[in-house]
């Protein structure tokens, strides 16, 4: 593989650096990466299950554990109900620090977009799902 050519390796280059970046931004807001993913899945789809959330943030069953006891720890996040009939919301507070974080975010990602018109962060939101596609199966099922 040359790393000077290769899609995959300037993607993973990509993701560490916003990965460190919105890391940087979080930490002030005493958050991190997975927690901020958390808020905003559940503040776009209220009452998800712990599974739906795991899935949903990319993380284990286990990790989506100790995630929701820190965010519930921080009084973010509330549960309703128990065991399988569980759902996950966010509280005021949640809400509130959401908003703080999101901002935070949008400055990372502004600041990594900034040098591309608005056309080309098209082309590169469009390539990126097409990519993801391909590798998940949907642009099969779509083609069916």
């Amino acid at each position: 593989m040359d790393v000077d050519t290769s899609i995959g390796y300037a993607l993973k280059r990509a993701t560490s650096a916003l990965r460190a970046a919105m890391d940087d931004r979080l930490r002030a807001l005493d958050l991190t990466v997975s927690q901020y993913s958390s808020l905003e899945l559940l503040a776009h789809k209220p009452n998800l299950s712990n599974a739906e959330l795991a899935r949903g943030v990319f993380v284990s069953r286990q990790a989506t554990h100790q995630l929701l006891t820190g965010l519930r720890r921080l009084g973010l996040v509330e549960v309703d109900g128990t065991g399988r009939d569980q759902r996950l919301h966010l509280t005021p507070e949640g809400t509130r620090r959401l908003r703080e974080a999101s901002e935070a975010v949008a400055t990372v990602e502004e600041s990594m977009l900034a040098a591309l018109s608005s056309d080309q962060r098209n082309a590169l939101r469009e390539s990126l799902a097409a990519c993801s596609d391909a590798l998940s199966g949907h642009s099969e099922q779509r083609t069916r």
